[in-house]
């Protein structure tokens, strides 16, 4: 029974430290840089891009509010990047 109760209490320890990493991300659209090609072109995009897409998907919104960056953002191939990498879209 104590050994379930702390490796119940390590569980909980644990997914508190991914939540608070998840939160910390850094807003920076510049690291959205390896998927310009695909953006920009019909290109798939590369695993580095997907990360970055996944690394960066709290800031999206924040981008799609930037009048410089949503021309970029808010188009068809951003969105379609973002589902062959998995990101869902957001709903701002």
């Amino acid at each position: 029974m104590k050994a379930s109760f702390i490796a119940l209490c390590a569980l909980v320890v644990l997914l508190l430290a991914e939540a608070q990493v998840s939160m910390a991300v850094t807003c920076s659209p510049t690291q959205l840089s390896s998927c310009v090609s695909a953006i920009t072109s019909s290109s798939p995009p590369s695993q580095l891009c997907c990360s970055k897409i996944k690394e960066q998907k709290p800031c999206l919104c924040q981008y799609l509010r930037n009048p410089t960056l949503k021309k970029f953002i808010n188009t068809r191939n951003a969105r379609k990047v973002a589902t062959t990498c998995g990101t869902p879209f957001p709903k701002c």
